[in-house]
């Protein structure tokens, strides 16, 4: 089990009442939380806006962020366009995106290339042991392996179970265990060999600092 499991926040505004506007300024709250309760990794997920409003969305909980928290990265969904705009710390590739290695020679092309490129983050988006290996030959940064148990309908696929996290887990790369996690069932996960938890419900349907707590505790 690792010494210290590392926590990943995915956003969804959609999940919260009222209107767009109220939505996100839930989400920005939420953000806020994440990086006061220590979060290591928010992932902005909103992938109906357009690319002007991701980057106005991202520069807001950027802000959020580096106002409340010294060491919470914030990761943009799929966008390492829009992350390099705003000045984030990383990308989240979904499985059929590019891959790490192209993403890395994006960087170092742009013309945020004169800031670290080595601090860019790369999280790949697995399914099976076979992707986990891949991204970690592309020079990912971290996978996040999904679902482990998950939910009727969710990703469109069965849940993997634990046994396929376990595999998963047999390489240096770490993995962050996502779909159908709670603070019940993650010490399992950790026990797995996973290096942390990400989630979307798990962190916005509760109190973050609660959720932080209990799995900083495991």
């Amino acid at each position: 089990m690792s010494d210290r499991c590392l926590l990943y926040y995915i956003t969804d505004r959609s999940q919260f009442r009222g209107d767009e506007a109220d939505r996100r300024h839930a989400l920005s709250g939420k953000i806020i939380d994440a990086a006061r309760a220590g979060v290591d990794y928010v992932q902005l997920r909103e992938k109906d806006l357009s690319a002007k409003e991701l980057e106005m969305l991202a520069r807001e909980a950027l802000a959020g962020v580096r106002e409340n928290s010294a060491s919470t990265q914030l990761l943009l969904n799929s966008r390492a366009d829009v992350a390099l705009a705003v000045g984030a710390d990383g990308v989240h590739l979904r499985s059929d995106d590019l891959s790490a290695r192209e993403v890395r020679s994006v960087v170092q092309l742009s013309a945020a290339g004169s800031r670290s490129t080595a601090r860019f983050l790369v999280v790949a988006s697995c399914h099976t042991n076979e992707e986990v290996i891949g991204a970690e030959s592309e020079g990912a940064d971290l996978a996040v392996f999904a679902p482990v148990f998950g939910k009727r309908g969710a990703f469109g696929m069965p849940p993997a179970g634990l046994a396929a996290l376990r595999l998963a887990c047999g390489s240096q790369l770490p993995v962050i265990a996502l779909g159908g996690v709670t603070i019940g069932n993650a010490a399992s996960c950790l026990d797995a060999g996973a290096a942390g938890i990400a989630g979307i419900r798990l962190f916005q349907e509760n109190e973050i600092e609660d959720v932080v707590r209990a799995l900083r505790a495991l």
